[in-house]
C-alpha cells in the first residue's frame, strides 16, 4: 500500500496491513512534528508533493526493498498538506520473516525517500519560514509547481 494523503495518518491501520503469521519482525516508523528547528520554535509544517511521480518513487523503492530482501509486506503513507507539531506526517510499516532484514529495510526506505521523492517539507516557525528539500536543507526557496 502506498498512499498520499491530506488526511490524518492511523500508524496501526498502516501497520495492519503488514503483519501476517509468517513475518516475525514487524517495524513502523512515524515521522512526526517536532516543536523545534534549528533553534526555532516551529508552529507547523506544510507539506506538497508531485504526487503522480511521488507515488512511481516510491512504488520504486518497494520494488527495490523486494528485490535486496525479498520481503513483500511494505506499507507506506505519507501526509501533505499542514501537520501541526505531534501529529504524524509519515508512516512505513515493513514485516518480513526476520528482525534483521526488516530493519535494514525500513532504514533503506526512509533514505531513499528522503534523497528520491518529490515531497517537500516547509518549516513554520515563529517569524518566518523554509523550505526543507533534499538538495538542500537550508532551501529557502519553494518548489515549483
Amino acid at each position: 500500500m502506498i498512499r498520499i494523503t491530506p488526511d490524518a495518518l492511523n500508524p496501526h491501520e498502516v501497520t495492519e496491513l503488514v503483519r501476517k503469521p509468517s513475518n516475525g519482525a514487524v517495524v513502523t516508523f512515524l515521522g512526526t512534528t517536532r516543536d523545534l528547528f534549528e533553534g526555532r520554535d516551529v508552529d507547523h509544517l506544510e507539506y506538497e508533493a508531485y504526487q503522480p511521480m511521488a507515488e512511481n518513487m516510491l512504488q520504486q523503492i518497494v520494488d527495490e526493498i523486494r528485490e535486496r530482501w525479498a520481503i513483500e509486506d511494505v506499507a507506506i503513507a505519507h501526509r501533505v498538506g499542514r501537520v501541526d507539531v505531534g501529529e504524524i506526517s509519515l508512516v512505513v510499516a515493513i514485516g518480513s520473516p526476520h528482525r534483521k532484514e526488516a530493519l535494514e529495510a525500513s532504514a533503506y526506505m526512509l533514505d531513499r525517500i528522503k534523497t528520491m521523492v518529490p515531497i517537500w517539507k516547509k518549516e513554520v516557525f515563529q517569524g518566518g519560514e523554509v523550505w526543507v528539500g533534499s538538495q538542500s536543507e537550508s532551501a529557502a526557496t519553494p518548489p515549483v509547481t
